[in-house]
């Protein structure tokens, strides 16, 4: 397995894995509209998508989003997608794409790596106090959707 830093070039390998991911997340499927907000995403340099490659066939891969914690005053990573097809799961995927994510924070001087998962999502947590992740209960969230 490799992972590779996602670039335009690469919108077709990644979007089927962000599809599916989004089913994951009861959402419908709609490859095209995947293929153009991962497009998006790169061309306007907005995220980092590390993909993970076996045998040059897309397995998984993971979304970081740049942002800020003011009462920290640090810089961080919003870790928004990871997702790895069902076929390749409990093979260290995942945990070598929350690396990839790691050294990524790293290199750009980030504090720390912020991510969210569903409640019943056991089988995300689990990896995420594998690598280290703490879980917090300080905040709530709340979203504020501007369209339905």
């Amino acid at each position: 397995m490799k992972i590779i830093r996602a670039k335009a070039e690469h919108v077709n390998l990644v979007a089927p894995l962000f599809d599916a991911y989004r089913q994951f997340y009861q959402q419908p499927a709609d490859i095209e509209a995947a293929k153009i907000y991962i497009h998006d995403r790169l061309t306007h340099q907005e995220s980092t998508i590390f993909l993970a490659l076996l045998n040059d066939q897309p397995i998984g891969f993971t979304q970081l989003y740049p942002s800020f914690c003011s009462v920290e005053m640090i810089k961080i990573l919003v870790l928004y997608d990871l997702f790895v097809d069902q076929g390749s799961r409990s093979k260290g995927v995942g945990y070598a794409l929350l690396d990839q994510a790691r050294l990524e924070a790293d290199n750009v001087g980030a504090s720390r790596i912020d991510l969210q998962t569903a409640q019943d999502n056991v089988t995300a947590q689990n990896l995420y106090r594998k690598f280290g992740y703490l879980y917090s209960c300080e905040f709530q969230n709340w979203n504020y959707y501007l369209t339905p």
